[in-house]
């Protein structure tokens, strides 16, 4: 019998595979319910834009062909809506694709990337399955009073060694929600060696209304070797259509467009995508919807004696004092689907997304029954 697993290479044979969010419809078969509500993968309840539903319904006639490899069109959207040049976008699917793009360019073996614990788990897939090797910087710990369970700058300096060639940070970071302010992370970046990539993943950045949040973007200019990476699947609502961009210098993009599987984005994508843009007042609604969101998540948590990781994304970490396993099953019992987190190891941790007002009340009612409250 052939032992397939040897005939990967060892760093894949080592990868666990990724456990995305379980889906409503697989949920209710299993458990014979129905009218669940799914607080699990940080999408919007709101869902996309009408604006950008009807650019993708009139590409619907196109899709018999390739969609165009370039992505002219909505890299010239973003490029008007960012302010940069063409030159300097690389399209994904989702943004993730753009993380993989990084490590398949810049990484491999010999080479390290270095992120935080707890830190988005597709930094450590991307590295380990190009053979690089990962440099974990520990966290700030629990009772830090501003961050906790945030990235220690310092530490992941100190991780960067001769071998590393690119440093993840995600701001704010998924599944933590928390984030590193203007003044750390540019210094930071100026203490890098000039031969490091550094990717930073915005990919909640348009809910952010924090004043200290950086917006990495605007330093593309000082720093040469950033890549910022950001999707269209958390505030624009188009999780299901898979597309994401990364914004560099034009000679770090060339790389990545290098590595790049063509027609990445199909047609659809790019059609809502483009239209997305433009609607400011989808936007505008879901940061409100989102901010009213985290207050009642986080009064109903209150009350309930739990205590949570402050958020500036679109959901909260909260941790329920206990292993969460069996708090995270109760709940689905009860049809509401959110994340636990053991293998961030958090295994005392839920993540859950902020939803509607009567999706959020559910999910605090449900969390009592199940805590006995």
């Amino acid at each position: 019998m052939i032992d397939f697993a040897s005939l990967a290479t060892e760093g894949v044979r080592g990868l666990t595979p990724y456990e995305p969010g379980k889906p409503v419809e697989e949920l209710e078969r299993e458990l014979g319910i129905t009218d669940s509500v799914k607080l699990a993968s940080n999408e919007n309840p709101l869902g996309p834009s009408p604006r950008a539903l009807e650019a993708a319904r009139a590409a619907e006639p196109g899709i018999g062909f390739y969609p165009d490899g370039h992505g002219y069109a909505l890299r010239e959207a973003l490029a008007r809506h960012l302010d940069v040049d063409p030159a300097w976008i690389v399209l994904g699917n989702g943004s993730n694709d753009v993380l993989d793009l990084v490590a398949r360019a810049f990484l491999g073996p010999g080479r390290s990337a270095a992120f935080s614990q707890y830190a988005f788990a597709v930094y450590p897939i991307a590295t380990q399955a190009v053979g690089a090797r990962a440099r974990v910087a520990p966290a700030l710990p629990p009772d830090h009073p501003e961050q906790p369970y945030g990235h220690d700058l310092e530490a992941l300096r100190a991780a960067v060694a001769a071998d590393t060639r690119v440093v993840f940070i995600a701001n704010p970071n998924n599944p933590t929600g928390t984030w590193v302010g203007r003044e750390a992370l540019r210094a930071f970046l100026e203490s890098l060696p000039p031969e490091v990539i550094c990717v930073v993943d915005e990919a909640y950045a348009e809910y952010v209304e924090e004043p200290d949040y950086p917006h990495a973007m605007d330093w593309l200019d000082a720093f040469p070797t950033l890549i910022v990476t950001r999707t269209f699947s958390k505030i624009y609502g188009l999780a299901g259509l898979r597309v994401g961009y990364g914004v560099s210098r034009p000679e770090v993009a060339d790389l990545l467009n290098r590595v790049r599987q063509p027609f990445n984005v199909n047609s659809l994508a790019q059609a809502a995508a483009g239209a997305a843009l433009e609607d400011e007042v989808h936007v505008l609604r879901s940061r409100k919807l989102n901010r009213e969101g985290l207050e009642q998540l986080a009064e109903g948590l209150w009350a309930l004696d739990l205590q949570w990781i402050p958020s500036i994304g679109n959901f909260l970490t909260v941790d329920v004092g206990r292993e969460a396993a069996p708090v995270y099953e109760a709940l689905l019992r009860l049809g509401v689907i959110v994340r636990p987190l053991a293998n961030y190891g958090l295994p005392n941790h839920l993540r859950v997304t902020v939803g509607t007002k009567a999706q959020n009340a559910r999910f605090l009612e449900s969390m009592a029954l199940v805590l006995g409250q």
